[in-house]
């Protein structure tokens, strides 16, 4: 159950989340592929040959029906990640590889948490929602369900602050990214 609800208001910045240990920096990659069968596979067969966990991985189309983007997050201090990049330059699948700099992409993650919160309960959830500018996109008797998106430290901080109150299912989409400023050619 929650604890007892606060007077003081809550506030984004206020909250801490302990998101994992990490061993160094977070690689984001973005490959440009070929939209053909296989690909993926051969993508991620190269990471885990090579003895990396890949830690979020997301694909989806572009505004080229022929290309998709891959885009997902490993860390780089447990292996070089130049070599692995180096071998997937070689796939013939692949068309273009980016590793985006922490400061030069804008990288966000769609959560769903499925919370119990029942009558009593749902003010105090509904003003953590709010908080985190999250929406509330289905609700019963005894269960919401909020969507929140956002980087992976807001996500883990709404999740640390929902638990208490009851987290039935979550799901995650994996982190996406595109590089800021002027398009690369």
């Amino acid at each position: 159950m929650a604890d007892s609800p606060t007077t003081d208001p809550l506030s984004l910045e206020n909250l801490h989340a302990s998101v994992g240990i990490r061993t160094g920096r977070t690689h984001v990659l973005t490959i440009l592929v070929e939209n053909k069968p296989g690909v993926l596979s051969r993508v991620a067969g190269l990471f885990a040959r090579r003895g990396f966990n890949i830690d979020t991985l997301a694909v989806g189309p572009t505004d080229d029906p022929d290309l998709s983007r891959i885009t997902l997050t490993v860390d780089g201090a447990v292996h070089p990640i130049d070599q692995v990049t180096k071998q997937l330059h070689k796939l013939i699948n692949v068309i273009k590889i980016r590793d985006l700099e922490p400061g030069e992409a804008v990288q966000r993650e769609l959560a769903m948490f499925k919370i119990s919160a029942e009558a009593t309960q749902r003010a105090e959830v509904m003003q953590i929602v709010q908080i985190f500018r999250g929406k509330i996109v289905d609700l019963s008797h005894l269960t919401m369900i909020v969507e929140i998106t956002g980087t992976n430290e807001k996500i883990a901080a709404f999740d640390e602050m929902i638990r208490p109150f009851g987290l039935v299912e979550m799901a995650r989409t994996g982190e996406i990214a595109i590089s800021r400023g002027r398009a690369e050619t």
